[in-house]
């Protein structure tokens, strides 16, 4: 494989954006040409900076995405025809997206959650996560179906404090000291 290259990152507005990407086929995963697309969309995603992205942000229709939390305790992911099979509880905290740049807002989505899909190898996998995993996990699989947080966000609002600014510069998700992202409502 080449060296890793900037891929562009479409925004809001983009057609690929809003439709539902393709099942990879497992053949394909193998391909020297997809493999280069799983290192370019790593390589895009620290340069945005970002802590996910999903293949429709770079103009590919697959159902292809990479998360990298980049702190100490977690790993880079790639899911490839990921799905939720578990969610659990409820939190609400500020997102933004690289495909929406300079806004955030308030999302719920399942405090923990259960994906499975495959590697880039074509291996099953199964990955259990709450807090900021789970969250972007579930951000990057809307992005596989055509789905933008400001679609589920309230009070969607251009970034403001340093902590909004941060959620909108990487596609993540900021603390907001009136939403305690710790708290489950059942």
């Amino acid at each position: 494989m080449g060296k890793p290259i900037l891929l562009t990152i479409v925004t809001d507005g983009h057609p690929t954006l809003r439709k539902v990407a393709r099942k990879v086929d497992e053949a394909e995963i193998r391909q020297p040409a997809f493999q280069q697309l799983i290192d370019d969309m790593f390589h895009t995603m620290y340069e945005a900076p970002g802590i996910g992205l999903a293949a429709p942000q770079v103009d590919v229709s697959k159902r292809l995405m990479v998360v990298d939390l980049q702190d100490d305790e977690s790993q880079p992911y790639v899911f490839i025809n990921p799905k939720i099979v578990e969610g659990e509880g409820e939190v609400t905290s500020v997102e933004g997206c690289l495909s929406v740049p300079g806004t955030v807002g308030d999302v719920s989505r399942y405090a923990a959650v259960t994906i499975a899909g495959l590697d880039r190898r074509g291996r099953r996998q199964r990955v259990a996560a709450d807090g900021l995993l789970a969250r972007c996990l579930q951000h990057e699989l809307d992005h596989l179906d055509g789905v933008l947080y400001v679609d589920k966000a309230t009070n969607v609002r251009p970034a403001v404090t340093e902590e909004e600014q941060a959620a909108a510069q990487e596609g993540g998700v900021a603390y907001d000291p009136r939403i305690d992202a710790r708290q489950v409502a059942s």
